[in-house]
């Protein structure tokens, strides 16, 4: 898993270091929803580091990327499949509704 720092990194990300499968958490370090999420994106990321990328982007650093991608809440997850956004989840989730977003698309 990584934290992306700029706009180059995350375009260079989405297309996928680690196959054409990403999944982006975006976040925020003020925000309580997204430190509960955390450890379930660090799961996933272990889960499935043969089939899907994973990288995190703080909202409040990257704005010109979190504008882009429409994102309005945090944390938001987004798959993205070769560079195209495939499916948008807002909110904290389990363990079990991460597998279960991210499973149709493994």
């Amino acid at each position: 898993m990584k934290n992306i720092a700029n706009d180059q990194e995350f375009e260079k990300a989405i297309t996928g270091e680690n196959g054409s499968l990403t999944l982006v958490d975006f976040h925020a370090s003020w925000c309580g929803p997204c430190k509960m999420l955390a450890p379930v994106v660090e799961e996933i990321a272990l889960r499935h580091s043969d089939k899907l990328n994973v990288v995190k982007v703080d909202a409040d650093e990257l704005q010109a990327v979190t504008a882009k991608y429409g994102v309005r809440g945090i944390p938001t997850l987004m798959l993205f499949k070769d560079g195209v956004p495939a499916a948008t989840k807002v909110g904290a989730a389990s363990l079990k509704q991460v597998e279960a977003f991210v499973g149709d698309f493994l």
